[in-house]
């Protein structure tokens, strides 16, 4: 690396540059500020050793102006006038390090070491932030719908907010996806994001993942550990398919959000958490409280914020844009040139009722750009499920019950139409009665 020492004595120049040198860093040395800032403007440094007190300037301000033109630059003070208060100011404006006059070669050593693991582990940060952007569509949480426009919107009003949010929804409808979203929209947003997933364990283990264990709290209890709840300390702790977590779990999640307290399991100890919760379910939790198998208190204290995402049936004007992204995004990544689809597959796609949702579609579009043979879909790189068509022989004036009749009818229309608004305009309804028709007739 290349290294800046400034400070106004120029015994301490020297001594921190023979300690630079002799771990195989480059030395560069300047006595005041001005010639800092100079050698940081015309030349590329990595790390700055600042004395706190340049004569007649001060290092916290010299500092400030080599961050504001150099901000990667990693800037270690030392002083001969140590105190906490000098620490804080220092650390809070910017500062990699601290270290209090008189110090020793090996101090120095042993910053530089410091940074060395702290560059390293932001760069691989950085290449498997560039590899998950390779492995996985951006992000999509726009839309054309009406109703999944005020779904999105009270979400993220709420996501600067210590409010908990339960987010509701069929599997495979985002609902991960929005819940890391608002936690990147809250004021938590540099502290962790952990989840859990309630159905993944048993009774005892999913506790002890939750809340941690002490040694000896059960069988294979070889040391205390520290749970989920201490692993998002200040940050989010996302309950993913929180319809299914035990019932012999549930006072303890609802002593976490009522008192931010919980106990490890095997520890009689309180300890307190500052965590902010975002819960999510496919199960409709209100049924489930009616029928004994989720406590209702909990259920009342989940439901402050209550988003629900509907499913891709739900969402016909949004469908092609969002096939479209992910034939863009798996076109690339694929080495392919697919740039669309064959009317026939865009009439499928609307026709198709969508049970898997978004991770369907996605799954969808991977495996038709993996079968395209041109630079178009067609229904040939489609799974099997998508041959099928409505029943032709249905018709006006056909021996079939009206109930039939009408079912085609309504599913004929929501396919050529760009929404629900627009289907249930065509038929002559309001939105609220298509849906209930639908409901009835099972197109739902």
């Amino acid at each position: 690396m290349r290294i800046l020492i400034v400070d106004d004595e120029a015994s301490i120049r020297r001594t921190t540059a023979i300690a630079v040198q002799t771990t195989g860093h480059e030395a560069v040395e300047a006595s005041n500020g001005a010639r800092a800032l100079k050698l940081v403007e015309t030349e590329g440094f990595d790390v700055c050793f600042l004395d706190v007190k340049l004569g007649a300037e001060d290092g916290l301000v010299v500092m400030d102006k080599l961050l504001q033109v150099s901000p990667g630059l990693a800037v270690v003070m030392f002083t001969a006038f140590a105190s906490i208060a000098t620490a804080v100011e220092a650390m809070r404006r910017g500062a990699f390090d601290f270290i209090p006059k008189p110090f020793t070669p090996e101090q120095i050593r042993q910053v530089l070491q410091k940074i060395v693991r702290t560059r390293s582990l932001e760069q691989r940060v950085r290449q498997l932030e560039s590899q998950l952007a390779d492995e996985s569509p951006e992000i999509d949480l726009t839309s054309l719908e009406p109703a999944v426009q005020r779904v999105l919107e009270m979400a993220f009003k709420a996501a600067d907010t210590t409010a908990t949010i339960l987010i509701l929804g069929p599997s495979g409808t985002g609902k991960n996806v929005l819940a890391r979203e608002i936690h990147r929209r809250s004021a938590q947003r540099e502290r962790p994001f952990v989840t859990v997933n309630c159905p993944s364990l048993s009774k005892e283990l999913l506790e002890s993942e939750l809340f941690g264990h002490v040694k000896g709290a059960f069988t294979g209890a070889v040391q205390d550990t520290f749970g989920k709840v201490a692993a998002a300390e200040g940050g989010t702790l996302f309950l993913d398919e929180i319809g299914e977590m035990p019932l012999e779990i549930q006072p303890k999640l609802l002593r976490l959000l009522q008192d931010r307290e919980y106990e490890r399991v095997g520890e009689a100890r309180p300890r307190l958490a500052s965590v902010r919760v975002i819960a999510a379910s496919n199960r409709n939790l209100a049924e489930e409280r009616k029928a004994g198998r989720f406590r209702e208190d909990l259920f009342y204290r989940l439901n402050v914020i209550t988003v629900a995402l509907p499913g891709l049936r739900e969402r016909p004007a949004d469908l092609l844009r969002l096939a479209g992204n992910y034939l863009v995004f798996f076109s690339r990544r694929l080495g392919k040139k697919v740039q669309g689809f064959a009317p026939d597959v865009t009439a499928a796609f609307r026709a198709y009722p969508w049970p898997g949702n978004l991770r369907e579609l996605r799954n969808v579009i991977e495996r038709a750009v993996i079968l395209a043979g041109g630079d178009i879909l067609t229904p040939a790189d489609l799974p099997e499920e998508f041959s099928h068509r409505p029943d032709s022989s249905i018709q006006v004036g056909a021996r079939v019950p009206l109930d039939d009749l009408e079912a085609e009818h309504i599913r004929r229309i929501l396919a050529i139409s760009s929404t629900l608004e627009e289907a249930a305009h065509t038929l002559g309804i309001d939105p609220a009665t298509l849906y209930r028709k639908r409901q009835k007739l099972g197109l739902l």
